[in-house]
């Protein structure tokens, strides 16, 4: 009978994405309808699946795999301040921190209520249910929206992060302190100190198994099992939930930058197998006759869905105070989404006897009908927000007959572009065809304080390649993304060409330039008259969007408008045909005419 459960679990797995496509079921969460699928083959309705040692141990594999990818999916450029161009605005960082901590006292002031009125006695632990968010359920709105890169979609995406973070930590040292077990809180440090050590000692072998690893190997997949056992066995140890390990095993995971490869691996593996069974199992743990039979229950499941409600609503005013008041409510409603969390929490709740099987029935209800609502209010009131492509920010230190002429070229529409001048002569001829600025003097304070640095691309454009060593010198230790540096002189004795060139430095000088030039038009007449042609160009691009990721070349939407040349890929060039895959990071080179290539660059380079 195991056998035969065990056989229909897996059949429900495997026939729900289907059933969800055949009938264009696209606004439920695919672990929503594998909850609803547990309960309708549990007691609730048919009583196919009872819980057995086998699948409780899947499930409990399941709830692992799942904190450890949602780990995975914390952004930490995300908390990184921004450099803004355009109007100076709040940041989705500081938008998210108010936002959240606004969560946590209403979901403190509504469990507190809730003890109040004798509804609900464990008030902290209620707190923590409240304050949780569906970390992946939000994600898959977002990219299906493509808003990941946008402020809005970031400041949610932090939001949504704090939601899994800060209710883990408080669960486990909850559980630490109200559990049975004799484990001092202060042990929970342990398991940060672990993480810590693990990810000092295997950042550099890691790119080691990425060179060495096979298809029957598998190194990476065989890392990111052991992290997540060694980090998930360190957390029982000192005291704490397994879960906690896992979530943590994610986050160190993603902070070895693994390859696209393996987080698609890791993926497969957790949506494809672990996952469904925990979701489904968690459905047949249900038994709603019982739990409908209990009056004070189902009077709770409404009071619940009110307040997942009532404690996400007080962040209307503070997305008000960036975006659209549609996109107030849209982002607040998906921000009411919570599954992923609260089942772990309720096992958790239940091993303490602080919650009876059927208030944790009516909490998992209250907490698929916000995942069942919140997704479609999402999207029915979502409109764009008024995002400007982002620019290129280009800075030019120096303004002369070279570097004017490119920087009126570029400024045209890809880029954003400044020059930077302690020349008062050349300032009075140029200011008024570029964006000039007067500097006092090119000292690295004045550099700094003037932002000459803060910049993707500064380009170093003094005849004088002394004065262009010293500024390349500055622009390394301000950690400029690209530095280009003029280079007229190349002094057999001198070291400092060689050593900008060891640092990333990109030299160019003008003889060079003059000379490739006459031979690519003597050899190349067409491409240099694609080069020099006014409609049309070469261009490069950086594929970021993750819906691009994996398609082939004939398969792009826009390939009948380009001819693609070359990919290059980690280091080297691919040829491409019509059957060749497009990897995330890949650099294309292709031409195509100039007005299309920005349309281009914001579906590529999005952030998705």
């Amino acid at each position: 009978m195991a056998n035969i459960a065990l056989l229909i679990v897996f059949l429900a797995a495997l026939v729900i994405p289907l059933l969800l496509a055949r009938f264009h079921i696209t606004r439920v969460p695919t672990a929503v309808a594998e909850i609803i699928i547990g309960m309708a083959l549990g007691p609730s309705l048919l009583h196919l699946v009872s819980p057995n040692a086998t699948l409780n141990q899947l499930s409990s594999l399941g709830v692992v795999v799942l904190l450890f990818l949602s780990g995975m999916e914390i952004d930490f450029d995300l908390f990184k301040p921004q450099k803004q161009s355009g109007p100076k605005k709040i940041g989705p960082a500081k938008l998210a921190i108010i936002g959240y901590a606004a969560v946590l006292l209403a979901s403190a002031a509504f469990s507190f209520l809730l003890k109040w009125l004798h509804l609900f006695d464990a008030a902290g632990f209620a707190t923590i249910v409240f304050a949780t968010v569906a970390l992946g359920v939000v994600i898959a709105a977002l990219k299906e929206k493509e808003l990941l890169s946008q402020p809005f979609g970031q400041t949610i995406l932090l939001i949504a992060a704090l939601g899994e973070v800060i209710p883990l930590i408080s669960l486990t040292v909850y559980a630490a302190i109200f559990g049975s077990s004799d484990k001092s809180v202060w042990l929970l440090s342990i398991i940060f100190v672990v993480a810590i050590v693990l990810l000092l000692r295997f950042r550099r072998p890691y790119q080691l198994f990425a060179k060495i690893d096979k298809s029957t190997t598998q190194l990476d997949i065989r890392l990111a099992f052991f992290i997540i056992i060694t980090l998930v066995t360190v957390a029982e140890q000192v005291g704490a939930e397994s879960i906690l390990g896992a979530f943590l095993a994610g986050m160190f995971m993603k902070l070895l930058r693994p390859r696209e490869e393996t987080r698609d691996k890791l993926t497969s593996l957790g949506y494809g197998f672990f996952i469904p069974i925990f979701f489904i199992m968690t459905g047949v743990k249900i038994n709603l006759p019982a739990l409908l039979a209990d009056r004070q229950s189902v009077l709770l499941i409404p009071v619940l869905l009110l307040g997942f409600i009532i404690t996400k609503i007080v962040l209307i005013p503070v997305f008000r105070l960036r975006f659209k008041p549609r996109n107030a409510l849209s982002g607040t409603a998906l921000i009411t989404t919570t599954i992923t969390l609260v089942i772990p929490a309720l096992t958790i709740g239940r091993n303490l006897d602080i919650i009876t099987s059927q208030q944790a029935g009516a909490f998992t209800l209250a907490a698929i009908i916000t995942c069942l609502l919140a997704p479609v209010i999402f999207s029915s009131l979502f409109v764009a927000e008024e995002q400007d492509f982002k620019r290129t920010v280009v800075h030019f230190i120096g303004a002369n007959i070279i570097t004017i002429p490119i920087a009126q070229q570029l400024s045209k529409g890809l880029y954003d572009i400044s020059l930077y001048t302690d020349k008062q002569g050349n300032y009075s001829t140029y200011n008024s065809e570029a964006n000039i600025k007067l500097l006092p003097s090119f000292s690295q304070g004045a550099l700094n304080e003037a932002g000459a640095y803060e910049a993707d691309i500064v380009v170093l454009g003094y005849f004088d390649h002394e004065k262009n060593y010293q500024l390349a010198q500055w622009a390394l230790a301000a950690k400029v993304p690209r530095i280009i540096a003029r280079f007229e002189t190349k002094d057999v004795q001198s070291q400092q060409f060689a050593t900008l060139a060891d640092e990333g430095v990109e030299i160019f000088n003008t003889l060079d330039a003059n000379i490739s030039l006459l031979r690519s038009l003597i050899e190349s007449p067409s491409t240099m008259k694609i080069l020099t042609d006014t409609k049309s160009g070469i261009f490069e691009i950086t594929v970021r969007n993750r819906r691009f990721a994996g398609l082939e070349i004939k398969d792009l939407p826009f390939v009948d408008h380009i001819t693609i040349s070359q990919i290059y890929r980690d280091g080297q060039f691919v040829a491409p045909h019509g059957d060749t895959q497009i990897y995330w990071g890949d650099h294309i080179i292709f031409s195509g005419d100039k007005n299309d290539i920005q349309d281009l660059r914001q579906e590529l380079e999005k952030i998705n």
